[in-house]
């Protein structure tokens, strides 16, 4: 009866799974057109070497990993922190109002950061009311601070997300703890890295492999607020392979290649995240 219950289960993970990953791992060792594909063993991984593109857009990815994630996790603790304290009236519409960005539609959302940094937009009138900036920063043309819009969009739409994790980690800490500490003469800061960061390791690592694959996978705010551009100066590994598969001429060889590439990547700096955690499993 037991196997009853769980075959089903097993034989749908297996055809919906499993069957198409090993079809895709043939698939990335063939290239031709989608009803003509023919064996070529490791030529579209060697092609990678010499791909403009593909190089940028992996040159891409990796900055918007190194610089935004260690951002977005360190700002979505200390909001956590501020947020977790008794004392703070409206707690809960703060939490609301930081966690609302990543439910938002994502037309809307590419729509609002597209008019905010618009040349003539809110962002480029307050930097210059406080002359920070002479004249409008080109956020949708030019290369650096389109990269910059990206990192600004990307944490702005998941710093909350990542913050009721570190959150429900706070709330679960006692608070006796933090009272003995106060007694002994400990501030807020000793508080803060001698307490809260190590008790909550194992939400640090988690929010960091979660976020380190939802980067390696970034495609939705690249695609909806850049395009890409200006030239590839935004592309990714994921709107390089879905340009690969379906606004290019169709190379579905090449662009499995590159997907299993962003898997590689991904498997590769969960395990380094994990050792360096300290998790031997």
């Amino acid at each position: 009866m037991g196997w009853g219950f769980f075959s089903p289960s097993v034989i749908l993970i297996s055809v919906m799974v499993f069957i198409p990953m090993i079809y895709a791992l043939f698939t990335s060792f063939m290239a031709g057109p989608p009803v003509n594909m023919h064996w070529v063993g490791l030529q579209n991984y060697q092609a990678m070497f010499s791909d403009k593109t593909f190089l940028t857009a992996a040159s891409n990815t990796f900055l918007y990993l190194i610089v935004q994630v260690p951002i977005m996790l360190f700002l979505a603790m200390i909001i956590s922190v501020m947020l977790n304290d008794n004392r703070l009236k409206f707690r809960g519409l703060y939490r609301t109002a930081i966690f609302l960005p990543c439910i938002t539609s994502l037309v809307s959302y590419s729509l609002i950061m597209k008019t905010i940094f618009a040349p003539t937009g809110i962002a480029n009138k307050l930097l210059m009311d406080v002359h920070l900036i002479g004249a409008p920063i080109q956020w949708l043309t030019d290369p650096f601070w389109a990269k910059v819009l990206i990192i600004i969009s990307i944490t702005w739409r998941w710093t909350g997300y990542n913050m009721i994790f570190f959150l429900s980690g706070l709330q679960n800490i006692d608070t006796e703890i933090y009272e003995a500490a106060e007694i002994d003469g400990a501030s807020r800061w000793k508080q803060f890295t001698r307490i809260t960061i190590p008790m909550l390791k194992p939400i640090i690592l988690f929010t960091a492999i979660t976020s380190t694959i939802g980067t390696l996978q970034l495609f939705d705010e690249v695609n909806n607020i850049t395009k890409g551009g200006p030239g590839n100066a935004t592309t990714t590994l994921s709107q390089y392979i879905y340009n690969l598969s379906y606004k290019y001429t169709p190379n579905f060889g090449y662009a499995t290649a590159i997907s299993f590439v962003v898997v590689i990547a991904i498997v590769v700096l969960s395990l380094i995240q994990l050792k360096a955690g300290g998790e031997d499993k």
